[in-house]
């Protein structure tokens, strides 16, 4: 299997999937999640990372979060080994317990983090496992949609923030419930398999994080390396011409000297 490209910057966002080896159950039992969960708290502590959404299910978990470090890799691998090393101990077995690689997902604020997490809050009800969102316990849902008590490490102001009126709880119960047909769109919306965001935040990804080399071992990396975005390349051709784009853009009067640049940046434009 290839490697994922771990984009990794103070401030990021992440949505996480980490499913069981050969999808076989990683958690047997109530205990189990509540050990993963105070295990959820400790990494928090630990590597200085907000938790703002997760859900348990049988053979894999999602988790929502922010580094503020800029450590996603070396704080997954604590959790993945260490969740691993204490339930081989309690249900005396052996070997991996996760499927290789977690699948991670860059992800711009706001907008993109509420989507989310939505998506998160209905995994039970997709999967049938519950009729009612209110009856599943092992997720953040209740936290958010009821206010009930919440861990210390949950941080469930931001995504409350966004929501406008009285009680932020109950909106936030109609907005999950509007989300019943984006599962599908969500994945669509994904770009290169690892950013989930406008294309203002993919253009500032590529700009911070891709040379001009290829890695073979890194296929999503490649595909960024060979994508082509004629905004990217008119604000590059623009930049290299010494033409105000955001003046012409504005509609703003062009200087009769700067209009031959302007007629090659539409025909670059056209030809894309």
């Amino acid at each position: 299997m290839a490697r994922q490209w771990r984009i990794e910057y103070p401030g990021a966002f992440y949505h996480i999937l980490s499913r069981g080896n050969e999808r076989q159950v990683i958690f047997r039992s109530d205990d189990d999640r509540e050990m993963f969960l105070n295990l959820i708290g400790e990494l928090s502590d630990r590597f200085q990372i907000d938790v703002f959404a997760y859900v348990l299910m049988g053979n894999h978990y999602h988790l929502l979060l922010k580094t503020h470090k800029g450590n996603l890799s070396k704080s997954m691998q604590w959790l993945g080994t260490t969740y691993t090393r204490k339930f081989n101990n309690r249900h005396r077995r052996s070997g991996h317990l996760f499927q290789g690689r977690y699948k991670s997902i860059l992800v711009e604020s706001d907008l993109y983090l509420m989507r989310l997490s939505c998506y998160i809050h209905r995994n039970p009800l997709r999967a049938g496992i519950v009729k009612r969102l209110s009856d599943y316990t092992w997720s953040s849902y209740l936290s958010y949609g009821y206010a009930r008590k919440t861990p210390e490490w949950l941080k469930i102001v931001l995504l409350l923030g966004l929501m406008h009126g009285k009680d932020p709880h109950r909106q936030y119960r109609d907005k999950v419930q509007q989300y019943s047909d984006e599962a599908g769109s969500i994945w669509e919306d994904v770009q290169h398999g690892l950013i989930f965001g406008s294309q203002d935040f993919v253009t500032d990804i590529r700009s911070r994080f891709i040379s001009d080399g290829k890695d073979p071992e890194l296929p999503q990396y490649n595909r960024m390396v060979k994508a082509f975005y004629p905004g990217e390349m008119l604000q590059r051709a623009g930049a290299a011409l010494d033409f105000d784009l955001e003046a012409a853009v504005a509609g703003k009067r062009i200087p009769a000297g700067e209009k031959d640049k302007r007629d090659l940046l539409i025909y670059l434009w056209e030809s894309a």
